[in-house]
């Protein structure tokens, strides 16, 4: 056995035995824990979100909604929400197994949210800058054509305030219940981000767990600086359908942020606990 053979069965020990200690009987308390998707550890729920939803036993950084993500990034009470007046409708009367108004009604209950994106201002350590941050609990993080819109809306309040941007993106692509009109959209916000760095603005994005489809092949990789979360699977297709198309097997960190950081398709991989850290010295270079 190598030393390093002996380092990796000892460090699957650790993990062991955290697991061990940290389960618990789920029937005793079910509502205060819950499971590492990542290790299969059982973690009090109130210490996970002391951890900013990241794994303490394997640092599994876990996806947060849109309104924790505000909290976590933000100066508190600093963040203005803006456009809130922009909600879905269903130009088509698209219906699948369900018709589409219906599963917009279950996504605002469940969320609180009129779409999958929040837009506004606030502060990051004092500097100001507008922002969209998309959440993936509101139907996949889809982008119809409200999405568009609003992302669209706040990147021109941003050129009038001369004010930087920057996207957390959290999305499976465009919502296929508006097809043409949600594709529409990654041309719509593609080239509000021309508009942007014509101007000489500050565009950063930020890829979050998972960003895939229109919002990939549109405002969600057009950065002047791309950040990407620590683990987070960024891509255009999944896994699956590239490996049944080119009928080939793909190294298993595919369409990582650490992959993609390797391949030179991300400037920076950052853990969720320096994210603030980081925004905070970018927009203070950029003041320079």
């Amino acid at each position: 056995m190598t030393i390093q053979d002996w380092f990796e069965k000892r460090k699957e020990a650790q993990l062991e035995r955290r697991k061990i200690e940290a389960r618990v009987d789920e029937d005793t308390s079910p509502s205060l824990w819950t499971k590492c998707v990542h290790c299969g550890t059982q973690i009090l729920i109130s210490d996970l979100e002391e951890n900013d939803n990241v794994c303490p036993v394997c640092d599994y950084h876990f996806r947060v909604n849109a309104q924790t993500r505000i909290k976590q990034l933000f100066d508190e009470n600093t963040f203005e929400e803006l456009f809130v007046g922009i909600k879905p409708t269903d130009p088509l009367e698209f219906t699948d197994t369900e018709l589409y108004v219906n599963r917009l009604s279950a996504a605002q209950e469940k969320t609180s949210l009129n779409d999958a994106v929040i837009t506004g201002v606030g502060e990051i350590e004092g500097h100001k800058l507008a922002t969209a941050i998309m959440d993936f609990d509101f139907m996949g993080g889809s982008m119809g054509s409200a999405v568009g819109e609003k992302v669209t809306k706040l990147i021109e309040h941003a050129i009038e305030e001369k004010l930087p941007v920057m996207v957390v993106t959290s999305s499976g692509g465009a919502r296929m219940q508006e097809s043409a009109l949600s594709l529409m959209q990654m041309a719509k916000t593609s080239c509000a981000v021309s508009k942007l760095d014509d101007a000489g603005l500050l565009y950063i994005c930020l890829l979050t767990e998972p960003t895939f489809g229109g919002v990939t092949a549109s405002f969600g990789t057009l950065g002047d600086i791309i950040i990407a979360e620590q683990g987070a699977r960024i891509g255009f297709a999944g896994r699956r359908v590239i490996e049944q198309t080119i009928h080939q097997s793909l190294p298993s960190d595919f369409q990582t942020a650490e992959y993609l950081l390797k391949n030179g398709q991300v400037d920076i991989v950052s853990k969720r606990k320096d994210l603030r850290k980081n925004l905070a010295n970018i927009l203070s270079l950029h003041k320079l």
